[in-house]
């Protein structure tokens, strides 16, 4: 089967959700409550332990064969634009997005600020904070992080939705 790597995801979240409704499902009925006088075999709710087991194993071995072409295609296809591969900039991104919120504070910053009520109580000593880096530094390094962040989430999603490699469930 043929898939693109968001295919694959959706497929994954399937297979999910597929096992945790018939997990849920053997919950509900492999075990039953009768009261005394009450005959069992009327409220034996239908299951059968085998065809269960059997499904379920069969919906974690269709999981494994999808993570691992998946992991493949992660650790074997780059990113247009990049040199990196999926797994790479799978990293990458994360690391951008935490640079962007660092540089975002930074950016913001006054050259001096006055610092309000030290160590919780008043005094007449006032004491500043000053940056110590280039301001605009900060804001320029900010767009730019911010510029390769929205490229990068391109490249990937296109790649994601375009690139083709085979399945076999």
């Amino acid at each position: 089967m043929k898939v693109t790597s968001a295919q694959a995801a959706k497929l994954l979240k399937k297979l999910n959700e597929e096992y945790s409704a018939l997990i849920k499902k053997e919950r509900l009925s492999s075990t039953f409550l009768a009261a005394s006088g009450e005959d069992p075999e009327s409220l034996r709710p239908a299951y059968d332990y085998a065809e269960t087991q059997r499904k379920l194993a069969e919906i974690e071995k269709k999981v494994r064969t999808v993570r691992h072409a998946l992991n493949l295609f992660n650790s074997t296809h780059t990113v247009p634009g990049f040199d990196m591969t999926v797994d790479q900039i799978l990293v990458y991104i994360p690391q951008l997005t935490s640079k962007i919120s660092k540089l975002s504070e930074m950016k913001s910053k006054l050259p001096k600020m006055r610092v309000d009520d030290r160590y919780g109580k008043s005094s007449n000593i006032i004491d500043y904070t000053y940056t110590n880096y280039d301001i605009a530094a900060a804001e320029a390094d900010y767009e730019a992080a911010s510029d390769e962040l929205a490229r990068a989430q391109l490249a990937l999603d296109t790649l994601n939705t375009t690139e083709v490699f085979d399945i076999e469930i």
